[in-house]
C-alpha cells in the first residue's frame, strides 16, 4: 500500500474508534494531537515526551485522543483499555500506545505501515 492508502485506512479506523467510544462506550471524545511538525517532535524527544524521531504522527498515521466520562477526564491504562482493544482489533497494523513495551502512551493510536 502507498502512504496515502495507509493514511486513508488509518483515518477510517480512527473514525470507527471515535464512533465506538462515543456511541458504544458513551464517552465524550475530543481530539488531541494528530498531525505533528518535525520541530515539535524534536521538542518532545528532548523533554522525554517521545522516544523517537520516527513518530507515526509525522507520517499522519497516528492520533491522540482525550476521553471523558461524566465530564471527568480519563487517562489511565485501565480506563482506556476498552478503546485500545477495539483499535487493535480493527487491523493487525493498528497499535495502541497503552501496549507499547518501553513507553506507555495510553491516549495514542497509530497504524504501522
Amino acid at each position: 500500500m502507498s502512504l496515502v492508502d495507509e493514511q486513508a485506512a488509518f483515518l477510517l479506523d480512527f473514525c470507527r474508534l471515535v464512533h465506538y467510544c462515543t456511541v458504544t462506550l458513551k464517552w465524550r471524545v475530543t481530539s488531541g494531537e494528530l498531525m505533528r511538525p518535525v520541530e515539535m517532535q524534536k521538542i518532545y524527544v528532548q523533554n522525554g515526551r517521545s522516544k523517537t524521531m520516527n513518530s507515526n504522527h509525522l507520517k499522519r498515521l497516528a492520533g491522540d485522543l482525550n476521553f471523558f466520562i461524566d465530564g471527568k477526564y480519563i487517562c489511565t491504562y485501565e480506563d482506556i483499555k476498552p478503546a485500545g482493544d477495539f483499535w487493535e482489533a480493527l487491523s493487525s497494523k493498528n497499535r495502541w500506545g497503552g501496549n507499547f513495551n518501553n513507553f506507555k502512551d495510553v491516549p495514542h493510536f497509530e497504524r504501522n505501515a
